[in-house]
């Protein structure tokens, strides 16, 4: 015998929740364009000057895409 306050006629509701992981701010900033060069010969100074700001650029991109995959991997179960 079932006791009647037990049972419910009803099925119950079951939800699904999809949870986004938080991806730091720093992560959504676009990278740095590479430096444009200008049409004529360069001296080697300026050579070195935007090869550097290049590479500067290039790491700061890359600490951001780690930062991004972290946080997603945090979240993982």
């Amino acid at each position: 015998m079932t006791v009647s306050a037990c049972s419910t006629p009803d099925k119950p509701i079951v939800r699904t929740e999809f949870i986004r992981p938080a991806i730091p701010a720093e992560a959504r900033q676009h990278c740095a364009d590479p430096v444009s060069l200008p049409d004529r010969a360069l001296k080697a100074q300026e050579v070195t000057s935007l090869w550097s700001r290049d590479r500067a650029g290039l790491r700061i991109c890359e600490q951001r895409r780690a930062a991004a995959v972290s946080a997603s991997e945090g979240a993982a179960p």
